[in-house]
């Protein structure tokens, strides 16, 4: 089991075999890349490029809830947070906790260089089609 960046410390319950880094693991390398975003106060995600489906995997960097789910002061933070728009977009609470913007810059720059034919992410639907577009208009705010 691996633990993303500041996991390990706060579940000393956990076992983790090894901590995900910059770099892929020797055992996915030819499969799977990844990089870690830093410059984010509240977390450092690891993104995920599947090679063979040029898929590009998130966790919570980028969030779409869909609109219907939510009801009353849910809702309202949901909007003011950009977790309700059109298409999944990075919450407005991430972007303002990137007080290091060029480190996440860094890491986009390897993201916007994969060949990226789809997003997945952990709060929202995929993005199927044209993965490269969404997935500069979505740190468009941080451009590279």
């Amino acid at each position: 089991m691996y633990a993303p960046p500041g996991l390990r410390e706060k579940r000393k319950d956990v076992a983790f075999d090894a901590d995900l880094g910059n770099a892929a693991s020797p055992d996915w390398a030819n499969d799977i890349d990844q990089v870690l975003v830093h410059g984010n106060v509240i977390t450092t995600e690891v993104v995920f490029f599947h090679i063979r489906s040029g898929t590009v995997l998130f966790t919570d960097l980028i969030q779409q809830i869909p609109a219907n789910l939510l009801s009353g002061w849910r809702a309202v933070v949901a909007r003011l947070d950009l977790m309700v728009g059109p298409e999944p977009s990075v919450p407005r609470k991430f972007r303002l906790a990137f007080t290091n913007r060029s480190g996440a810059r860094d890491a986009l720059k390897r993201i916007f260089a994969w060949p990226a034919e789809k997003v997945l992410m952990a709060h929202g639907a995929p993005v199927e089609e044209d993965a490269q577009a969404f997935l500069r208009r979505a740190f468009g705010w941080l451009a590279v």
